[in-house]
């Protein structure tokens, strides 16, 4: 126990470290102070004007990490609501409840058990935002893929109908609801401020991580520059994500069997055994005692 009571003061001694080590790193240096007078170039003043703690935290974090917090906001649709700096200042939040969690229960708690259960949820209250996070991107990517090809559908009815291939998607994202369909209006609205279909196109591809979305949008990339018919286009794409619909559909059926042995050998066959055989243990134990 005295081990343990070590190490967690040496684990609480870190986190004080990292967070006197963010504090001052916040802090403008003199030569700070003289860039903001007169700035030599435009990284030097974005980065002495990070004024911020969280702005601050953002700059100290590694590059890998905050591009792909960036990429996981974007992708789960919250880049107008959530930021990096905030996200990272709740997960610092979190880790500090985390190791307080922890200490205090490897100090205070008797039962091993207890400290068990402390540690796991201390370790889960780490984790948590990151999970959340990615989870709530990936179910918006999984929304899209299912919306896609009945989107598609609705667009080539309205192409052969007569209509243009942005007036096709302009009814398809009205009469839909979800993340495809916001996706497709803010593509539109990128069209009418003056972006050219290439670059509103490229920043769909940027925005969403779906790769039926991106084989459709490069098709039609290359269609625009070739001068191919979008009505063939849209009728062969559509065609082809019924199929991979159907496919995907088929593929989750033939897992069931193989995901319900798990709870069915850990969990329901073993109070099945206990119903049936302990009338008859008991039975046996009062034969022979």
């Amino acid at each position: 126990m005295t081990l343990v009571v070590y190490l967690a003061i040496a684990a609480v001694a870190v986190g004080i470290g990292v967070l006197v080590f963010i504090a001052i790193s916040a802090i403008p240096s003199r030569a700070d102070v003289a860039a903001v007078v007169a700035p030599p170039t435009e990284s030097e003043r974005i980065r002495v004007e990070r004024r911020t703690f969280a702005e601050s935290l953002n700059a100290v974090m590694p590059r890998g990490y905050t591009g792909w917090i960036q990429r996981k906001i974007i992708h789960a649709g919250k880049s107008q609501q959530w930021t990096v700096g905030g996200f990272l200042v709740l997960r610092l939040a979190l880790a500090v409840v985390a190791v307080f969690v922890m200490v205090a229960t490897i100090a205070l708690s008797k039962a091993p058990l207890q400290t068990a259960l402390g540690i796991v949820f201390a370790v889960l209250v780490l984790v948590a935002p990151d999970v959340i996070l990615s989870s709530r991107a990936d179910d918006r990517q999984k929304a899209i893929l299912l919306a896609l090809p009945d989107t598609l559908d609705q667009m080539t009815i309205a192409v052969e109908a007569g209509l243009g291939f942005e007036s096709a998607m302009a009814k398809a994202a009205r009469n839909t609801t979800g993340p495809l369909s916001e996706e497709l209006v803010r593509t539109l609205q990128d069209m009418s401020i003056g972006r050219s279909r290439f670059d509103a196109y490229a920043a769909l591809l940027t925005r969403t991580d779906c790769d039926d979305l991106k084989r459709f949008i490069r098709a039609v990339q290359q269609a625009d520059r070739y001068g191919i018919a979008i009505a063939d286009v849209l009728r062969v794409q559509s065609s082809e994500m019924r199929v991979k619909r159907r496919q995907r559909a088929e593929e989750s059926a033939m897992k069931v069997p193989i995901k319900v042995v798990f709870p069915l050998v850990f969990a329901i066959l073993p109070v099945l055994f206990i119903v049936l055989l302990f009338p008859a243990v008991l039975g046996i134990i009062g034969a022979f005692s």
